[in-house]
């Protein structure tokens, strides 16, 4: 069984130190913050997203700018989805064949049709360190008989993927579906390896409606198939209480918009559970978010403040409760190394859920 590590991956904008947590840059853009800011809170990679920068400003456009990096002042790694999550979300709009997936921007209507080599085309113009084959994600519930077709596709999808030859080579990750068949996961792992070619695997139908007990079987089904000489990536995931969890099963990898999101609708993190700003008994609290932590937030600006900023729609809110969020996340992440490091990840656990437990406001 896979346990928790530390694991380095080279790319061609820097060696990533493993588990990591990516914030998620949709349009090249983490929301609310800056790049220099981002590198400030240690973000070691950013996700970018295939789907919404085809559509707009396109990936000639950000190629003949020099790339998603320079387009927005990023040095470190980006990995980039290859888009077929977006594109399978519009379930009214879009049509998928063997050949790839024919849908209508949501921008103005247009019509485009992404197939896998296309995919990667897109990633290798926009520079990604680290690409995605498209994949086809199958909703939850979903038969094993629905499941199996959507798995064979990924699979044929994923082959297809490696036809493409790039230069300078990004690393390419496959993507395990399957939904929450034990059977199909064996499967399609077995088959992706044998395929040859992929540089990691990530966990893909995970976190779509599923109960969480279920999604963490799943997750350590395939945690346990994927060769440790490869980074496991869980796509999509990351409550506080997941990332401590999967670390745990040996997964390296992870990216949710959770702690961006949820900042600007008012959620803020902390080690002993979350508060919602907006609350009335926050109008007239001077305490920080959070006491014991050491953002640049908490050091200075007080929760009556921060409702304040909320209630008011302020842009200031959005910007300093991102800050927050992803300074709790990357934070957390780096105590979880530390405890790998000293072999005290049993305890850490303990500790982590006992300071959730106690009254997070």
């Amino acid at each position: 069984m896979p346990q928790p590590r530390i694991t380095t991956i080279t790319t061609p904008h820097g060696t990533i130190t493993t588990p990591v947590f990516m914030p998620v840059g949709t349009t090249a853009t983490v929301k609310a913050l800056c790049s220099d800011e981002l590198e400030q809170l240690g973000a070691e990679i950013i996700l970018g997203n295939t789907y919404h920068l085809m559509l707009r400003p396109g990936e000639t456009t950000i190629r003949t700018l020099g790339g998603l990096h320079k387009f927005m002042s990023w040095n470190r790694p980006i990995l980039t989805d290859s888009g077929g999550y977006q594109v399978f979300s519009l379930s009214k709009i879009r049509k998928i064949t063997d050949d790839g997936v024919t849908f209508q921007s949501h921008i103005d209507g247009e019509t485009h049709h992404l197939t896998p080599e296309r995919a990667i085309e897109i990633q290798l113009a926009l520079g990604s360190d680290i690409m995605m084959v498209l994949d086809e994600c199958p909703p939850y519930p979903v038969s094993e008989a629905d499941a199996r077709k959507s798995m064979e596709l990924t699979l044929a999808w994923a082959g297809r993927s490696l036809s493409l030859p790039s230069s300078p080579a990004p690393l390419l990750f496959a993507i395990i579906q399957g939904s929450t068949f034990k059977n199909l996961r064996k499967e399609c792992t077995e088959r992706l390896l044998e395929l040859g070619g992929f540089n990691g695997f990530a966990i893909g139908g995970i976190s779509v409606g599923e109960p969480k007990e279920l999604m963490y079987e799943v997750a350590r089904t395939c945690a346990e198939l994927i060769p440790p000489e490869y980074p496991r990536y869980a796509m999509g995931i990351g409550l506080p209480e997941d990332l401590v969890e999967m670390i745990g099963m040996g997964i390296d990898m992870f990216d949710c918009v959770v702690p961006t999101r949820n900042g600007r609708n008012g959620q803020l993190f902390t080690a002993s559970g979350e508060l919602q700003i907006r609350h009335t008994r926050y109008k007239e609290d001077s305490r920080p978010i959070d006491e014991n932590c050491s953002c640049p937030v908490c050091k200075r600006y007080s929760r009556a403040y921060l409702r304040h900023l909320y209630l008011a729609k302020e842009i200031l809110s959005a910007r300093l409760n991102t800050i927050h969020n992803l300074h709790y996340y990357l934070s957390l992440i780096r105590s979880i190394r530390e405890a790998i490091r000293k072999g005290a990840t049993d305890d850490f656990r303990k500790s982590f859920y006992q300071q959730r437990s106690g009254a997070g406001d």
